[in-house]
């Protein structure tokens, strides 16, 4: 739980926004901070493993520094052990793209196991389906900026359900139309509030409350002017960033064109981009303003909320779609949101390189015993380091076994017992009464393979990075000059 000092309370245990939330004063342990950004940047998960296999690998480098082995000895025994680490997942590593059936069961099986260490654990079935059905949607493309993600209070967070549209949450202007068929939608960022005077940096003097309703009159036939030539582009539909003032708003509800107001920047953005609509400005050339268009504009009712619905949006083959989650407070939302991202980014990823490993631990127990056999041809004290590589690898099963409350000693040594004698698809099944080993596939405990192959690479280069540093040295404080 974080507790910032304006009073924001965070709940999470996605270990990229806790480190970027602590202050740190030590600076190693903020390249272990940018390693989790990276990870969650490149991948979206394994934000966790790759911190905890740095600081393993770097809590063993101590160890043989201590026995006076050098820095560089280690740093080439732990590239030797990493290049051996890979190159076992990489064989290991498995590719159903060419059957779509088979590759969709991969997705949900992957989602499902990205899902079962956050919030939304109790639910996996049904947000894995719900990720992998808004990742299929977009056809191979990895930009989430077409799934939208909406969070209202209220429900079990069993309730949250795909939407096929756009939702914006929004509402429409008073006395507008509230459904909109083969709709053209005009996207803009400008000022509609200057039917009040608003002239900065002057000072308007007059003798008369006349003269000051002729300025009045003046700025309503100005806006009156404006809204003619946005009128002008046949549209039905006016959606702007700013807000829109009541004057404004009549002359649209008598023209029939629908309008809402202060769109969040998101929200434009979003919208512009799914419904193929440029963000306009200026009004003075319909023809080079490009206008979005859907099928259906409404408004719906989201538990006591009512807002707007695009569907049948121009997107690339209708790629826009909406999640909309619900949930009993705004931090579970909160952290709901960062766990289903989390799930949309690794799929989205795994679309892109659609090979496959499993998780429980084995892909860290294969990883290790390659590592392990590595270490047989290597003669001098390398062989120490690529013996401390393997020992972190196999610290990530044993945390497993740990956080699920079992006992991890009795565990992991039967692990390594069942993949070291080559039942290579081995891992840890903790959903069993006392923990046990079985089959990860027949389990369909299923990761991606570039999230495994990210956090192995990235960890191994931070402890080597480190491993190289001598010393800190800290720039002298600021002098302060006297006045």
């Amino acid at each position: 739980m974080l507790h910032r000092s304006t009073g924001e309370i965070m709940v999470t245990n996605d270990a990229a926004t806790i480190l970027k939330s602590i202050a740190l004063d030590n600076a190693a342990a903020k390249v272990l901070v940018n390693i989790s950004k990276v990870q969650d940047d490149e991948v979206g998960d394994g934000t966790t493993s790759v911190t905890v296999l740095a600081a393993e690998l770097l809590r063993e480098a101590e160890v043989l520094v201590n026995r006076r082995i050098h820095p560089q000895t280690i740093i080439e025994g732990y590239r030797i052990a990493s290049a051996a680490a890979l190159k076992a997942l990489e064989a290991t590593a498995v590719d159903h793209s060419a059957d779509k059936a088979l590759f969709r069961k991969d997705l949900v099986s992957i989602a499902r196991t990205t899902l079962s260490s956050k919030v939304l654990a109790q639910d996996r079935e049904h947000f894995a389906e719900l990720a992998v059905d808004a990742i299929l949607r977009m056809q191979g493309s990895s930009d989430l900026s077409h799934i939208q993600i909406i969070k209202k209070a209220g429900g079990k967070l069993k309730d949250s359900y795909l939407d096929s549209g756009f939702i914006l949450d929004k509402k429409f202007g008073v006395n507008q139309p509230k459904r909109l068929e083969n709709a053209k939608i005009m996207v803009a960022n400008t000022s509609m509030d200057t039917d009040k005077i608003k002239i900065f940096g002057a000072r308007v003097k007059v003798d008369s409350t006349g003269k000051l309703a002729e300025l009045e009159k003046a700025e309503r036939e100005k806006m009156k002017a404006k809204v003619d030539k946005i009128k002008a582009h046949g549209i039905t539909c006016f959606v702007n960033r700013q807000l829109i003032y009541n004057w404004p708003e009549q002359l649209f509800a008598d023209a029939g064109i629908a309008s809402i107001e202060h769109a969040d920047f998101d929200g434009v953005e979003r919208l512009a981009l799914v419904t193929g609509a440029d963000i306009a400005s200026t009004f003075d050339h319909p023809e080079s303003v490009k206008l979005g268009r859907c099928d259906l504009i409404e408004e719906v009712i989201i538990g006591e909320d009512t807002l707007i619905r695009f569907s049948g949006v121009a997107a690339a083959a209708n790629r826009a779609c909406t999640v909309v989650l619900r949930g009993a407070t705004e931090q579970l939302l909160d952290e709901a949101e960062r766990s289903l991202h989390d799930a949309l980014a690794v799929l989205s990823q795994t679309v892109l390189e659609p090979r496959t490993t499993l998780g429980g631990g084995c892909a860290e127990m294969v990883m290790a015993k390659a590592v392990d056999q590595a270490a047989q041809n290597v003669v001098d004290k390398k062989a120490l380091a690529v013996d401390a590589f393997a020992k972190a690898l196999r610290q990530l099963p044993t945390i497993l076994a740990d956080n699920a409350g079992l006992d991890s000693s009795a565990l992991v040594t039967r692990l390594r017992a069942a993949v070291y004698n080559g039942m290579t698809s081995s891992g840890l099944d903790l959903l069993t009464p006392g923990g046990g080993i079985a089959d990860m596939r027949e389990l369909g405990v299923i990761e991606s393979y570039k999230l495994k192959r990210a956090v192995v690479s990235s960890a191994s280069e931070a402890a080597e990075l480190l491993l190289r540093v001598d010393n800190i040295i800290r720039s002298a404080p600021r002098k302060r000059e006297r006045m």
